[in-house]
């Protein structure tokens, strides 16, 4: 079967970009697993965060939130966001990373306001007195968002294959020919949407991988005495050693913000990056915790220079890179989609993305040798 696009990974990468594409070219979206979103996208934090992910991804998030909040028609036409906000917090030791943080985005048009932590959180250790606040951090109703852009994908035409694992991948004549562990596909552009699993797609094609590295993240929801307040923010640590959010019925969901170098799989926690957690969740409140109920891991895909990639590798006809988007990719979804899309298959470039640099993530940044 021969298509124009294959897109390799059925996350939010690859079910956003059929989604914006769907409508102009035969698209066929490749996922390994019985569903889409078993990976990074279903194990999300689920906030919405403009400067989460530094300078470097906030015009994206920026750009995505307009979108986020109030979608079109054609992605359900209700809101994917719910108002949360975000404090950070650091002792008076830690302060000069909060000055830090307000220099790195004081251009950015990101409101940030100075605030005493404890009148925003109740049980906040005494030590923590600095504390900046970002009022415009949301919830993000992630497998909402995800089922939208599949169901509009469909819509549009792109054939989803499941349990479609990429087995091979090479370059004859002027399309790519695909085995899977679905069948054989042909498609004139190979689009890696593949998350943590980049690189060994890219080597598979025969194609130079970029060193997009997979990082464990940790998560785990506890049962607090008391519980937290379901309209208290997210709270963030200054020197970004963990972070903590209310989830249904005083519950709270916290990850010690780990970065394990890992490989491509289906990850799980470590014990001792759960204590971690607990350990620096306990010194920041002192809310009695009642028990651990879950715990979960997932994978964060980086490239060295921690940017996204998108766009044609520049030495592999065809080849289109979509990856690298680490923990930011459901936050910048709408904006990265919309201009990876105009890459791929032209035409007028939408308004609202006007102000991105697509050069800034484009894979040859990634491919010249240093001096």
């Amino acid at each position: 079967m021969t298509y124009d696009i294959a897109i390799v990974g059925g996350g939010i990468a690859g079910a956003s970009l059929a989604a914006a594409i769907g409508g102009a070219a035969r698209v066929l979206l490749l996922e390994v697993e019985d569903q889409p979103g078993y990976h990074a996208t279903g194990r999300s934090a689920a906030f919405w965060s403009e400067t989460y992910g530094g300078p470097g991804v906030q015009p994206l998030t920026t750009a995505s939130g307009a979108i986020l909040r109030d979608p079109p028609a054609e992605l359900g036409g209700v809101s994917f966001l719910k108002p949360r906000g975000e404090l950070f917090i650091a002792t008076d030791e830690d302060a000069a990373a909060l000055d830090a943080f307000l220099v790195e985005f004081a251009e950015s048009g990101v409101v940030l306001d100075r605030v005493d932590p404890r009148a925003m959180l109740p049980g906040l250790r005494p030590e923590w007195t600095q504390a900046v606040y970002e009022p415009t951090c949301q919830d993000i109703d992630v497998a909402a968002l995800h089922g939208a852009y599949l169901a509009l994908a469909r819509r549009t035409g792109t054939t989803l294959e499941t349990r479609a694992g990429l087995i091979g991948a090479i370059r004859i004549g002027d399309a790519w020919r695909l085995e899977t562990s679905a069948g054989t596909f042909e498609a004139g552009v190979l689009v890696n949407a593949a998350g943590a699993w980049a690189d060994p797609v890219a080597a598979m094609a025969g194609v130079k991988p970029l060193g997009i590295a997979p990082l464990r993240r940790t998560m785990v929801q506890l049962r607090v005495d008391p519980p937290m307040a379901s309209d208290a923010p997210l709270v963030r640590d200054g020197r970004d050693r963990f972070y903590f959010k209310p989830e249904a019925g005083g519950r709270v969901w916290l990850s010690p913000h780990d970065e394990v170098p890992d490989t491509p799989r289906d990850v799980a926690p470590e014990d001792i990056d759960v204590a971690t957690a607990i350990d620096r969740f306990e010194r920041a409140v002192d809310w009695r915790i009642e028990a651990v109920e879950r715990r979960w891991a997932g994978l964060r895909s980086f490239a060295p220079d921690r940017l996204p990639v998108y766009g044609f590798d520049p030495s592999a006809e065809g080849f289109f890179w979509f990856a690298g988007q680490g923990g930011f990719g459901i936050q910048t979804a709408p904006a990265a989609a919309a201009l990876a899309a105009w890459l791929l298959v032209g035409g007028e470039r939408p308004d609202w993305i006007a102000g991105l640099d697509a050069a800034v993530y484009a894979p040859g940044r990634l491919l010249i040798s240093p001096p």
